[in-house]
């Protein structure tokens, strides 16, 4: 069993200057209420890391988290929750944007799709983003349990096709039942040790 990363909670903040310096850094990005701090949780081995909500698009901030040698975790905020308002959208792509070019230490962004759900407009909006800004990302398709078994396979085939890549490139995950969870934290802590 790989043990969980350990993180802690830095602070959260509106602009990238104000975050840490990092040796290296991986972000958590998805739409509102595919399961980003539950994620970044499970990484952690805390269900108290990182505050879980009932209700989408509470994350405003960019919320850091730190290791013990410096190296961070940052939960993005969430896209697509219809209740923002396009202001507050437009000042999301523009943070989001100027943290994707910016950030130097970012070694690889886990982009989350909903695997019951496969890659919405927005989720291939942002992917089409992360490929011209040219930064690494790794796409983690949760919620592995919610898709019924007899209908996995063609799921993972359909999910891996609507993001453009192939199946073997998607780390599927639950965190709910623990499927894969050392995968993500091998495939994180790899990251970070850089």
């Amino acid at each position: 069993m790989i043990p969980p990363i350990d993180l802690t909670f830095h602070r959260g903040v509106e602009d990238i200057r104000d975050l840490p310096d990092s040796p290296a850094e991986v972000a958590v990005i998805g739409r509102s209420n595919v399961g980003k701090s539950t994620i970044v949780n499970a990484i952690g081995g805390s269900r108290k890391l990182a505050r879980t909500s009932k209700t989408p698009g509470r994350t405003r901030e960019l919320i850091c988290f730190i290791t013990p040698t410096g190296a961070t975790v940052i939960d993005l905020p969430g896209y697509g929750y219809a209740k923002v308002s396009a202001t507050d959208r437009a000042a999301w792509k523009r943070r989001l944007g100027r943290y994707l070019a910016q950030r130097e230490p970012l070694v690889d962004v886990l982009l989350l799709i909903d695997g019951e759900v496969g890659p919405t407009a927005l989720d291939k909006e942002v992917l089409a983003w992360l490929r011209e800004m040219d930064v690494p990302f790794t796409i983690v398709a949760t919620k592995h349990d919610k898709v019924k078994s007899s209908q996995r396979e063609r799921r993972k085939r359909d999910l891996a096709a609507g993001c453009g890549v192939e199946r073997g490139e998607v780390l599927w995950v639950s965190a709910e039942r623990n499927v894969n969870v050392d995968r993500l934290r091998a495939h994180v802590a790899g990251k970070l040790s850089r």
